[in-house]
Protein backbone atom coordinates (compact mmCIF):
# COMPACT_ATOMS: atom_id res chain seq x y z
CA UNK A 1 0.00 0.00 0.00
CA UNK A 2 0.78 3.08 -0.76
CA UNK A 3 2.17 5.68 1.92
CA UNK A 4 0.77 9.30 2.29
CA UNK A 5 4.02 11.19 0.49
CA UNK A 6 3.79 8.65 -2.14
CA UNK A 7 -0.31 9.49 -2.53
CA UNK A 8 1.16 13.05 -2.48
CA UNK A 9 3.71 12.37 -4.58
CA UNK A 10 1.41 10.53 -7.25
CA UNK A 11 -0.41 13.89 -7.34
CA UNK A 12 2.29 15.44 -8.82
CA UNK A 13 2.59 18.60 -6.51
CA UNK A 14 4.80 20.13 -9.52
CA UNK A 15 1.68 20.60 -11.66
CA UNK A 16 -0.58 23.14 -9.00
CA UNK A 17 0.57 25.93 -10.44
CA UNK A 18 -1.04 24.94 -13.60
CA UNK A 19 -3.98 24.83 -11.84
CA UNK A 20 -3.51 28.09 -9.34
CA UNK A 21 -2.15 30.20 -12.13
CA UNK A 22 -5.38 30.66 -14.60
CA UNK A 23 -7.49 31.82 -11.23
CA UNK A 24 -4.74 34.00 -9.67
CA UNK A 25 -5.25 35.56 -13.64
CA UNK A 26 -8.84 35.34 -13.89
CA UNK A 27 -8.94 37.04 -10.04
CA UNK A 28 -7.10 40.22 -11.63
CA UNK A 29 -8.84 40.47 -14.50
CA UNK A 30 -12.30 40.58 -12.53
CA UNK A 31 -10.79 43.75 -10.23
CA UNK A 32 -9.84 45.58 -13.01
CA UNK A 33 -13.78 44.91 -14.34
CA UNK A 34 -14.48 45.99 -10.42
CA UNK A 35 -16.30 42.68 -10.11
CA UNK A 36 -14.73 40.75 -7.59
CA UNK A 37 -15.70 37.87 -5.20
CA UNK A 38 -13.33 36.73 -3.06
CA UNK A 39 -15.73 33.57 -2.28
CA UNK A 40 -16.27 32.57 -5.90
CA UNK A 41 -12.74 33.39 -6.59
CA UNK A 42 -11.79 30.77 -3.54
CA UNK A 43 -14.20 28.27 -5.43
CA UNK A 44 -12.61 28.57 -8.63
CA UNK A 45 -9.37 27.91 -7.45
CA UNK A 46 -10.67 24.68 -5.87
CA UNK A 47 -12.68 23.55 -8.89
CA UNK A 48 -9.32 23.91 -10.78
CA UNK A 49 -7.03 22.19 -8.10
CA UNK A 50 -9.75 19.13 -7.64
CA UNK A 51 -9.59 19.00 -11.63
CA UNK A 52 -5.81 18.75 -11.89
CA UNK A 53 -5.43 16.33 -9.28
CA UNK A 54 -8.48 14.31 -10.90
CA UNK A 55 -6.43 14.52 -14.24
CA UNK A 56 -2.98 13.53 -12.74
CA UNK A 57 -4.60 10.52 -10.88
CA UNK A 58 -6.54 9.60 -13.84
CA UNK A 59 -3.36 9.40 -16.19
CA UNK A 60 -1.75 7.09 -13.54
CA UNK A 61 -3.84 4.73 -13.68
CA UNK A 62 -4.98 4.86 -17.17
CA UNK A 63 -0.93 4.63 -18.27
CA UNK A 64 -0.33 2.04 -15.73
CA UNK A 65 -2.52 -0.25 -16.64
CA UNK A 66 -1.58 -0.35 -20.45
CA UNK A 67 2.00 -0.29 -19.19
CA UNK A 68 3.06 3.09 -20.36
CA UNK A 69 4.46 4.14 -17.11
CA UNK A 70 6.82 0.98 -16.81
CA UNK A 71 10.12 2.65 -17.76
CA UNK A 72 9.15 6.29 -17.36
CA UNK A 73 11.63 8.86 -16.58
CA UNK A 74 9.83 11.64 -13.49
CA UNK A 75 7.92 11.65 -11.11
CA UNK A 76 6.44 8.55 -9.15
CA UNK A 77 3.63 6.57 -10.75
CA UNK A 78 1.72 5.25 -8.48
CA UNK A 79 0.25 2.09 -11.18
CA UNK A 80 3.14 1.73 -12.93
CA UNK A 81 5.47 1.41 -9.89
CA UNK A 82 3.18 -1.05 -8.22
CA UNK A 83 3.11 0.93 -4.91
CA UNK A 84 -0.68 0.98 -5.34
CA UNK A 85 -3.48 -0.91 -6.75
CA UNK A 86 -4.78 0.45 -9.60
CA UNK A 87 -8.59 0.44 -8.70
CA UNK A 88 -7.44 2.93 -5.43
CA UNK A 89 -6.30 4.97 -8.05
CA UNK A 90 -8.37 5.00 -10.15
CA UNK A 91 -10.90 5.77 -6.88
CA UNK A 92 -8.93 8.19 -5.97
CA UNK A 93 -9.47 9.90 -9.78
CA UNK A 94 -12.79 9.54 -9.55
CA UNK A 95 -12.84 11.35 -6.11
CA UNK A 96 -10.85 14.50 -6.94
CA UNK A 97 -13.15 14.71 -10.66
CA UNK A 98 -16.51 14.41 -8.62
CA UNK A 99 -15.23 16.76 -6.01
CA UNK A 100 -14.35 19.45 -9.01
CA UNK A 101 -17.89 18.71 -10.99
CA UNK A 102 -19.87 19.25 -7.57
CA UNK A 103 -17.52 22.53 -6.71
CA UNK A 104 -18.21 23.53 -10.20
CA UNK A 105 -21.90 22.92 -9.75
CA UNK A 106 -22.33 25.20 -7.15
CA UNK A 107 -19.99 27.89 -8.19
CA UNK A 108 -22.84 27.90 -11.52
CA UNK A 109 -25.64 27.37 -9.54
CA UNK A 110 -24.68 30.84 -7.79
CA UNK A 111 -23.54 32.72 -10.69
CA UNK A 112 -27.04 31.81 -12.35
CA UNK A 113 -25.10 31.01 -15.82
CA UNK A 114 -25.93 27.56 -16.36
CA UNK A 115 -24.96 27.33 -20.12
CA UNK A 116 -21.69 27.06 -17.93
CA UNK A 117 -22.00 23.42 -17.18
CA UNK A 118 -21.64 22.35 -20.37
CA UNK A 119 -18.39 24.00 -19.96
CA UNK A 120 -17.17 22.25 -16.71
CA UNK A 121 -18.59 18.97 -18.09
CA UNK A 122 -16.49 19.19 -21.50
CA UNK A 123 -13.11 19.98 -18.75
CA UNK A 124 -14.13 16.48 -16.58
CA UNK A 125 -14.67 14.67 -19.91
CA UNK A 126 -11.34 16.18 -21.24
CA UNK A 127 -9.48 14.65 -17.91
CA UNK A 128 -10.57 11.25 -18.07
CA UNK A 129 -10.31 10.74 -21.73
CA UNK A 130 -6.82 12.38 -22.11
CA UNK A 131 -5.13 9.09 -21.03
CA UNK A 132 -8.57 7.21 -20.40
CA UNK A 133 -10.42 5.13 -22.84
CA UNK A 134 -9.80 3.06 -26.22
CA UNK A 135 -8.70 6.07 -27.93
CA UNK A 136 -7.24 8.46 -25.40
CA UNK A 137 -7.00 11.88 -27.43
CA UNK A 138 -3.40 12.32 -25.33
CA UNK A 139 -2.16 9.54 -27.32
CA UNK A 140 -2.72 11.18 -30.78
CA UNK A 141 -0.87 14.33 -30.26
CA UNK A 142 -4.29 16.40 -28.94
CA UNK A 143 -3.16 16.50 -25.80
CA UNK A 144 -1.15 20.09 -26.31
CA UNK A 145 -4.31 21.60 -27.47
CA UNK A 146 -6.47 20.35 -24.54
CA UNK A 147 -3.82 21.78 -22.10
CA UNK A 148 -4.44 25.05 -23.78
CA UNK A 149 -8.01 25.04 -24.11
CA UNK A 150 -8.99 24.07 -20.13
CA UNK A 151 -6.02 25.34 -18.24
CA UNK A 152 -5.70 28.31 -20.19
CA UNK A 153 -9.04 29.54 -21.76
CA UNK A 154 -11.61 28.14 -19.61
CA UNK A 155 -9.67 28.18 -16.63
CA UNK A 156 -8.80 32.18 -16.79
CA UNK A 157 -11.97 33.58 -18.39
CA UNK A 158 -14.36 31.05 -16.56
CA UNK A 159 -13.05 32.55 -13.37
CA UNK A 160 -13.48 36.03 -15.02
CA UNK A 161 -17.22 35.18 -16.15
CA UNK A 162 -18.87 34.08 -12.80
CA UNK A 163 -18.04 37.25 -11.22
CA UNK A 164 -18.30 40.02 -14.29
CA UNK A 165 -20.49 38.24 -16.13
CA UNK A 166 -18.47 39.19 -18.98
CA UNK A 167 -14.82 38.88 -20.55
CA UNK A 168 -12.71 41.02 -21.39
CA UNK A 169 -9.57 42.28 -23.66
CA UNK A 170 -6.99 41.67 -20.84
CA UNK A 171 -8.48 38.78 -19.81
CA UNK A 172 -8.58 36.95 -23.30
CA UNK A 173 -5.07 37.77 -23.12
CA UNK A 174 -4.43 36.42 -19.89
CA UNK A 175 -6.14 33.44 -21.21
CA UNK A 176 -3.96 32.91 -24.13
CA UNK A 177 -0.50 33.69 -22.40
CA UNK A 178 -1.42 30.73 -19.08
CA UNK A 179 -2.63 29.14 -21.99
CA UNK A 180 1.00 28.86 -23.51
CA UNK A 181 2.82 28.54 -20.59
CA UNK A 182 0.47 25.31 -19.54
CA UNK A 183 1.02 24.09 -22.84
CA UNK A 184 4.89 24.64 -22.70
CA UNK A 185 5.04 22.62 -19.04
CA UNK A 186 3.02 19.27 -21.42
CA UNK A 187 5.61 20.16 -24.43
CA UNK A 188 8.63 19.60 -21.88
CA UNK A 189 7.00 16.69 -19.96
CA UNK A 190 6.49 15.14 -23.40
CA UNK A 191 9.81 15.73 -24.78
CA UNK A 192 11.04 14.51 -21.99
CA UNK A 193 9.50 11.11 -22.37
CA UNK A 194 10.28 10.73 -26.35
CA UNK A 195 11.83 7.93 -26.36
CA UNK A 196 9.65 6.08 -23.60
CA UNK A 197 6.20 7.11 -25.42
CA UNK A 198 7.55 5.93 -28.92
CA UNK A 199 8.77 2.80 -27.45
CA UNK A 200 5.05 2.39 -25.94
CA UNK A 201 3.52 3.26 -28.82
CA UNK A 202 1.64 6.59 -27.44
CA UNK A 203 2.21 9.29 -29.81
CA UNK A 204 2.25 12.92 -28.38
CA UNK A 205 2.48 15.41 -30.52
CA UNK A 206 6.32 15.97 -29.44
CA UNK A 207 7.36 12.32 -30.79
CA UNK A 208 5.28 13.99 -34.08
CA UNK A 209 7.62 16.80 -33.85
CA UNK A 210 10.34 15.20 -32.56
CA UNK A 211 13.22 16.09 -30.44
CA UNK A 212 13.95 19.53 -31.80
CA UNK A 213 10.68 20.32 -33.28
CA UNK A 214 9.31 20.20 -29.29
CA UNK A 215 12.49 22.44 -28.85
CA UNK A 216 11.34 25.03 -30.90
CA UNK A 217 7.67 24.51 -30.03
CA UNK A 218 8.64 25.05 -26.13
CA UNK A 219 11.09 28.33 -26.98
CA UNK A 220 7.48 30.14 -29.12
CA UNK A 221 5.24 28.69 -26.06
CA UNK A 222 7.25 30.81 -23.84
CA UNK A 223 7.73 33.87 -25.80
CA UNK A 224 4.12 34.29 -26.64
CA UNK A 225 3.04 35.60 -22.77
CA UNK A 226 5.92 38.20 -23.04
CA UNK A 227 4.64 39.51 -26.47
CA UNK A 228 1.64 39.85 -25.00
CA UNK A 229 2.25 41.70 -22.00
CA UNK A 230 4.03 44.86 -24.23
CA UNK A 231 0.66 44.47 -25.83
CA UNK A 232 -1.10 44.60 -22.66
CA UNK A 233 0.94 47.62 -21.57
CA UNK A 234 -0.05 49.68 -24.47
CA UNK A 235 -3.60 49.04 -25.01
CA UNK A 236 -4.79 49.20 -21.27
CA UNK A 237 -2.32 52.11 -19.52
CA UNK A 238 -1.49 49.53 -16.86
CA UNK A 239 1.58 48.58 -15.56
CA UNK A 240 1.27 44.97 -17.06
CA UNK A 241 4.71 45.08 -18.13
CA UNK A 242 5.45 43.82 -14.83
CA UNK A 243 5.11 40.49 -16.01
CA UNK A 244 8.49 40.41 -17.65
CA UNK A 245 10.07 40.18 -14.35
CA UNK A 246 9.10 36.65 -14.76
CA UNK A 247 11.29 35.52 -17.05
CA UNK A 248 13.92 35.71 -14.69
CA UNK A 249 12.74 32.17 -13.57
CA UNK A 250 13.42 30.64 -17.35
CA UNK A 251 17.43 31.35 -18.00
CA UNK A 252 17.78 27.54 -16.66
CA UNK A 253 15.13 25.91 -18.23
CA UNK A 254 15.64 27.75 -21.89
CA UNK A 255 19.25 26.85 -21.28
CA UNK A 256 18.33 23.04 -20.65
CA UNK A 257 16.17 23.30 -23.86
CA UNK A 258 18.43 24.87 -25.89
CA UNK A 259 21.57 22.63 -24.38
CA UNK A 260 19.95 19.60 -25.84
CA UNK A 261 19.11 18.08 -22.64
CA UNK A 262 17.38 14.93 -21.95
CA UNK A 263 15.60 12.48 -19.20
CA UNK A 264 16.16 13.56 -15.49
CA UNK A 265 17.99 16.60 -17.12
CA UNK A 266 14.58 18.35 -18.52
CA UNK A 267 12.83 17.75 -15.08
CA UNK A 268 13.66 21.58 -13.83
CA UNK A 269 12.46 22.50 -16.90
CA UNK A 270 8.91 21.25 -16.15
CA UNK A 271 9.38 23.11 -12.54
CA UNK A 272 10.85 26.45 -13.82
CA UNK A 273 8.05 26.83 -16.48
CA UNK A 274 5.32 26.43 -14.28
CA UNK A 275 6.64 28.76 -11.57
CA UNK A 276 7.27 31.34 -13.78
CA UNK A 277 3.49 31.04 -14.84
CA UNK A 278 2.82 30.99 -11.66
CA UNK A 279 4.96 34.10 -11.17
CA UNK A 280 3.45 36.00 -14.74
CA UNK A 281 -0.60 35.89 -13.86
CA UNK A 282 0.46 37.33 -10.32
CA UNK A 283 2.38 39.81 -11.88
CA UNK A 284 -0.28 40.01 -14.50
CA UNK A 285 -3.24 40.47 -12.03
CA UNK A 286 -1.15 43.04 -9.95
CA UNK A 287 0.08 45.08 -13.29
CA UNK A 288 -3.63 45.24 -14.53
CA UNK A 289 -4.54 47.32 -11.45
CA UNK A 290 -2.25 49.49 -11.16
Amino acid sequence: MASLSEWIEGARPRTLPNAVAPVVAGVGAAIALDAFSWWRSVLALLVSLSLIVGVNYANDYSDGIRGTDENRVGPLRLVGSKVAAPQAVLAAALVALGLAGVLGLVLVAVSGHWWLLGMGALCILGAWFYTGGKKPYGYYGFGEIAVFVFFGLAGVLGTVYVQAGRVSWPALACAIAVGCFSTAVLTANNLRDIPTDIESGKRTLATRLGDQGTRRLYLALIAVPYVLSGVLQFTTHSLAALTVLSAALLPQSVKAILGNATGRALIPALRDTGLAMLAWAVLAAVGLNL
